[in-house]
């Protein structure tokens, strides 16, 4: 039978638990919902003379 690997040491994941246990998990990130762009219009903003056209 093979002998169980020791763990080493980790002062972060040390760090990590004790902040843990004090101040609790962390809030899990939130999903920002991308729209896709569509087509090269979406990439850049329209020039100032079709701004002019569009308001005539």
């Amino acid at each position: 039978m093979a002998k169980k690997k020791k763990e080493e040491f980790s002062a972060a994941k040390a760090v990590k638990a004790n902040a843990r246990e004090r101040v609790g998990q962390p809030k899990p990130a939130r999903v920002v919902n991308d729209v896709p762009r569509t087509g090269r219009q979406a990439k850049h903003k329209p020039k100032m003379e079709q701004v002019i056209e569009q308001s005539e």
